[in-house]
């Protein structure tokens, strides 16, 4: 609807907003005409022009015609009666049913000072043609089965948000609807049109909504961060502001502030995507979203929400499958340290524990095991907590606590089916670790993680689980400590000169210095990276079991004297890996300091 209303026809609303202190009548005049010169509903001219407070205009209107305040969001959206009216009819006019019976036909609306014009239209839509459009397919009706609506006034930013989503809602049941040819056809047009738009196009003001309908502002953000290959997004709402976070190579940076008024529209579309419960805001959620790229490439988006102090909080994290097929090669292992690993997976049992705090890449070093380890001979099962990535071939398991469904049970499971491989998310107590102590000892290879900082500090914690030391040593092959690290850009990095001395203090050895020649370089910064930096790579601890690790372990050794024998035994710590990162140009010494100690 686009013909905006007259001053006389808003008489009586202008002057609840003058009285009420909002607008002087003069100001309210001036919008009208503009609203008119632009062709725009006057509504949508104060929220998107004049900043107006769609909420605080719902009230205006509801006290003066008279008529109920709804929170649109207080409805479950897959409830609302969809095939009550038209959807280009709710599109066009901005209306909303809410509830459809025999006795009753309540709409929502964000302006009524166009319920009689629509009333109107509803009526000879309904007993002229005598017939209907709904969802599913055109049905007649007698003449007297019109039912005189009730309206009800609601915000104009959710009712836009829901009618966006009715309008969604059809589309998904017509593509259902439609033959595998014709789903073919539409596809393709969608491939080389608007499905890609948004990542062809420039995002021009991220901080600006009102400049892009919200769901493709959203889309526009999800696009965004992958051509950034950014690993999560964050949307945060505060008291004053609201901002948006990728994490990009290991850091968070702001990419966006959106005003705060549209906080609850961008957390409503982002639940809507995640098949989550729009209506709950007072208990954390989980979900997913996919969202296709190509033709023969789709990215997945594992979403969590949060109630914080000023509103929901939520996460995406990006999921993407090719991240999972990238092969050891380029994961950073130095050539002792990828023998190391694939001769561990290759053994017929045993354990392989991979450790690390969240986002060191350990989803990406157990998914590589597995692709490696996946043949047509083997029988492999996993839980996990999400199943982040799909792989074709392998038996991936959700673990449910609500249902009782957690790493344990899944584990007990797994045996009684025969398998070769198992996978584990996480060993996070002793139930969980004494069974994959177990499988590893009968004849299984597991592989799983531990939030520890250091391959000697795994053996501990599990000790510290209340697992025997004999078991641990002999079910253990192999423990992988590790971290990312940014990687020098190749085109701007430049070297810098450091003091032998202080290179020593650092944590080089004479013979770094005296058998090659070391440059280090430092971080510049170009047109082709951020802050000197583009993409990452992995730093690791890579410790063996040997025979001589293992009687420290039946002994109770601590982590330190288990540290200091496998720096005896050749197997670098994290640290000295870090180093030779830096020593061959991929990295510099403040990363290494970053995400290690000395």
């Amino acid at each position: 609807m686009t013909n905006a209303p007259t001053p006389s026809q808003l008489s009586g609303f202008m002057l609840t907003l003058v009285n009420d202190g909002h607008f002087s009548e003069e100001t309210l005049r001036e919008c009208l005409a503009q609203a008119k010169k632009m062709d725009i509903d006057f509504v949508r001219y104060l929220v998107d022009y004049k900043s107006f407070s769609p909420k605080t205009l719902a009230q205006t209107f509801a006290k003066a015609f008279h008529l109920p305040l709804f929170d649109l969001f207080s409805f479950r959206f897959e409830e609302l009666p969809h095939d009550a009216l038209d959807t280009e009819l709710v599109a066009s006019h901005q209306i909303l049913p809410l509830i459809k019976d025999n006795k009753r036909f309540v709409i929502a609306t964000s302006n009524p000072e166009h319920i009689e014009t629509l009333e109107k239209i509803l009526y000879q839509n309904d007993i002229e043609a005598k017939k209907f459009r709904t969802m599913e397919g055109i049905v007649s009706i007698q003449s007297d089965s019109y039912i005189k609506p009730t309206w009800v006034v609601v915000e104009h930013n959710k009712l836009e948000y829901l009618v966006q989503q009715n309008a969604q809602n059809q589309k998904v049941i017509e593509e259902e609807n439609l033959t595998e040819d014709e789903q073919q056809i539409r596809q393709e047009k969608q491939l080389k049109g608007d499905e890609l738009k948004f990542d062809a196009e420039p995002f021009r003001n991220k901080d600006n909504p009102n400049e892009l309908p919200i769901i493709k502002y959203v889309n526009a953000l999800l696009f965004d961060a992958i051509r950034l290959k950014a690993s999560d997004l964050h949307f945060e709402p505060y008291e004053k502001s609201y901002r948006v976070r990728y994490r990009i190579d290991g850091i968070l940076r702001q990419i966006a502030s959106p005003p705060i008024d549209e906080a609850n529209r961008i957390s409503s579309r982002l639940k809507v995507m995640s098949q989550m419960d729009i209506s709950e805001k007072r208990m954390p959620q989980d979900g997913r979203i996919k969202l296709k790229v190509a033709e023969d490439k789709a990215i997945d988006f594992r979403v969590n929400s949060l109630p914080t102090l000023f509103g929901e909080k939520i996460v995406l994290r990006i999921l993407d499958p090719s991240s999972a097929m990238l092969g050891i090669d380029v994961l950073g292992y130095e050539p002792a340290q990828k023998k190391l690993f694939l001769d561990a997976l290759h053994q017929p049992q045993g354990m392989v524990l991979i450790t690390g705090p969240t986002g060191s890449g350990k989803t990406v070093s157990l998914y590589t095991g597995l692709n490696i380890l996946n043949t047509e001979s083997a029988n492999i099962s996993t839980a996990e907590d999400p199943v982040e990535i799909n792989l074709e071939g392998i038996n991936q398991v959700n673990v449910n606590a609500k249902v009782g469904l957690n790493f344990a049970t899944a584990l007990r499971s797994f045996l009684r089916q025969d398998p070769d491989i198992i996978m584990v998310g996480e060993i996070r107590d002793i139930e969980t670790a004494e069974i994959a102590v177990k499988a590893a000892q009968t004849g299984h290879m597991v592989l799983s993680t531990l939030h520890t900082n250091s391959a000697p500090e795994t053996l501990t914690r599990l000790r510290n689980m209340g697992v025997p030391s004999f078991n641990i040593a002999t079910s253990v092959n192999l423990v992988i400590a590790q971290r990312l690290v940014r990687k020098l850009c190749s085109r701007c990095k430049r070297p810098i000169n450091i003091p032998n001395k202080s290179l020593l203090e650092l944590g080089f050895t004479n013979e770094d210095l005296t058998q090659q020649s070391v440059t280090i370089f430092e971080a510049v910064g170009c047109s082709e990276c951020r802050e000197g930096y583009k993409g990452r790579v992995g730093v690791y601890e890579v410790m063996k079991i040997t025979p001589e690790i293992a009687q420290l372990i039946m002994e109770d050794a601590n982590s330190i004297q288990i540290a200091k024998k496998a720096q005896e035994l050749g197997f670098n710590n994290l640290r000295r890996s870090g180093l030779n990162k830096v020593m061959q140009g991929l990295t510099t010494l403040q990363e290494v300091n970053r995400v290690t100690s000395d």
